[in-house]
């Protein structure tokens, strides 16, 4: 069972380990290449604050972003703010989001995110920690995947095996986790089923687009190619 109180209690602590790294940066550090292709230091702490507005107007019923163009417009726009300005902005939005999460509210019910996607609102608390931890990964300041909390990797492993089930580009595949977990995604591809093991930090990296797969173990094919988040 989701339990929004408590993720909401993860966001605040994920937004204060991420605030407590990037203040320890300079402009020019802000201003340097992350681990997202194209995107500067600064473009993800734009995305992080854009994020938390976001789904502010998630769960108050309202357009998660205007159309895809704004949302790209805004993350450039503020992207070469200097440092002040970002940790302003991230801390300001972070708690505009935690005060929409503290008001009564019906939490079993269904909102609308991005591209017709639904989902949850008791979810969008995890979804939120999400943006906030892997983003933490992406700015490569020291956070690595294996610094992530457990329970925060097996949900978000869980989280992308279902969001991968049954894709069209992808074979059955068994997911297997060294310290025991196991999971199951993908099988919309012809061919044989795929079986992938390996430390859990490594198959989320995989799963989620941030490392290549080649510390992972794959029996009966190659890994398979997984489609852009």
């Amino acid at each position: 069972m989701i339990d929004h109180e408590r993720d909401l209690a993860h966001v605040h602590e994920a937004t204060a380990r991420l605030l407590n790294a990037v203040a320890s940066l300079d402009n020019a550090a802000v201003a340097e290449p992350s681990r997202l292709p194209g995107w500067s230091r600064g473009h993800v702490l734009a995305h992080v604050a854009r994020n938390a507005d976001a789904l502010v107007n998630v769960l108050t019923g309202i357009p998660m972003y205007p159309d895809a163009a704004t949302r790209d417009s805004d993350i450039e726009r503020d992207s070469a703010r200097p440092l002040d300005v970002q940790l302003a902005d991230v801390r300001a939005t972070a708690d505009r989001f935690a005060a929409v999460g503290t008001e009564p509210a019906d939490w079993s019910r269904t909102v609308e995110l991005r591209n017709g996607v639904t989902d949850s609102a008791s979810r969008i608390p995890f979804r939120r920690w999400v943006e906030v931890d892997l983003h933490h990964v992406d700015l490569g300041v020291g956070y690595e995947l294996e610094d992530l909390p457990e329970e925060f990797v097996l949900r978000e492993i869980d989280f992308l095996a279902e969001r991968f089930a049954g894709h069209k580009d992808v074979p059955s595949t068994g997911v297997r986790s060294d310290e025991g977990s196991i999971w199951t995604t993908g099988g919309g591809a012809e061919g044989a089923s795929v079986g992938v093991s390996g430390p859990a930090p490594d198959l989320l990296g995989w799963l989620a687009g941030r490392r290549d797969g080649s510390a992972l173990k794959v029996e009966g094919g190659p890994l398979p190619k997984l489609p852009a988040l």
